[in-house]
């Protein structure tokens, strides 16, 4: 089909623009619905006038529909944008974007999405299907032990899974941490029991603290509940994760001021595992913990990193220097853009 559009485009380079801007639009009020004429036109940056013409047009198609709420994609519209998708995705150069970074990372694979996750709350449903089907091809059919980290981004993915049990396939998902004293639903626990429910698994909790003194630590080590998940944690062969900016994830464990100044001392910008980094990928402070630590991924099978936005650039690019060669990184089209452009981060 690509190739088919490359011929129409060699002959007729007005038929796919007209094609490439509806499919804008469409993608637009997909992301950000119901959205008024005014508020798209400035996003796409579009006169108004334009615009009306190609939203006219698309409503006579039977593609949107208007209401005092904005526009929004109707069933139809609906179908033929998820259609066109993956077909534009690769005419507009986003397979080329996904090997570009693959081999500037020395990663197994990069899966890219259209849009800014940082301004398009869609963008992230969208990590969530491509996560889905990630899984969906790197599990083995076998008994599966996958290890959750928490987040925003993590509990929104979450949402996202369907059934991943085949006959032979059984799936357990484990919290990779404890809990880092925040909201419930963006700690690994309920993150875990999310996904193992979306994926029809089943799954185990970990109720400790994240952060301990190292006499709780050892006190809490000879629960045999406790160790038991432990165990089960450092038999995971797939691992899911995201990356943090640092200053935002020390402000989230509530770290103290002299930690959040050493952190702006040592120019942290990235965070995982418990591990701060600055821009060249060098760890500048641990935080202890209890679960997975960044060597323990390091011959885990299935590893999956997700993170995106333009904000994310630099937090992705410092962590990414530690990621194993295994490791999958689900991301989008800002991020992946600004991170390429190397030495302008």
């Amino acid at each position: 089909m690509i190739n088919e559009l490359k011929m129409i485009e060699a002959i007729a380079p007005d038929v796919m623009d007209v094609l490439q801007e509806r499919f804008q639009i469409l993608r637009n009020i997909y992301w950000m619905q119901p959205i008024g004429r005014r508020s798209l036109a400035e996003s796409m940056g579009m006169t108004e006038r334009v615009l009306r013409t190609e939203t006219d047009m698309l409503k006579n198609l039977q593609l949107i529909g208007t209401s005092k709420s904005g526009m929004t994609l109707t069933n139809k519209g609906e179908s033929i944008y998820q259609d066109l998708e993956k077909i534009m995705n690769q005419l507009l150069g986003v397979n080329q974007i996904e090997k570009q970074l693959a081999e500037y990372f020395g990663i197994k694979r990069c899966v890219v999405v259209a849009g800014n996750s940082d301004e398009q709350v869609k963008v992230v449903d969208e990590f969530g299907e491509a996560l889905n089907e990630a899984l969906m091809l790197l599990l083995p059919e076998t008994q599966n032990t996958i290890a959750v980290m928490g987040g925003t981004t993590m509990a929104t993915v979450a949402e996202h899974l369907t059934n991943l049990e085949t006959e032979k396939r059984h799936n357990l998902f484990v919290p990779a941490r404890g809990g880092i004293g925040e909201a419930v639903t963006v700690q690994a626990n309920s993150i875990s029991a999310m996904m193992a429910t979306k994926a029809k698994g089943s799954y185990r909790t970990l109720y400790v603290p994240e952060q301990l003194s190292l006499a709780t630590y050892n006190s809490l080590m000879q629960e045999p509940s406790i160790h038991e998940v432990l165990d089960l944690i450092s038999q995971a062969n797939c691992v899911i994760h995201s990356i943090g900016r640092a200053l935002h994830m020390a402000a989230r464990r509530k770290m103290a001021e002299e930690e959040l100044l050493m952190l702006k001392q040592k120019n942290a910008v990235a965070e995982s595992f418990g591990y701060f980094f600055d821009e060249m990928g060098k760890v500048v402070y641990k935080v202890p913990r209890i679960g997975l630590e960044l060597k323990d991924i390091q011959d885990i099978p299935v590893v999956i990193a997700i993170a995106g936005g333009h904000s994310k650039a630099k937090a992705i690019n410092a962590y990414m220097k530690n990621a194993p060669e295994q490791t999958w990184l689900i991301t989008d089209e800002a991020a992946a853009k600004v991170i390429l452009k190397g030495v302008t981060l």
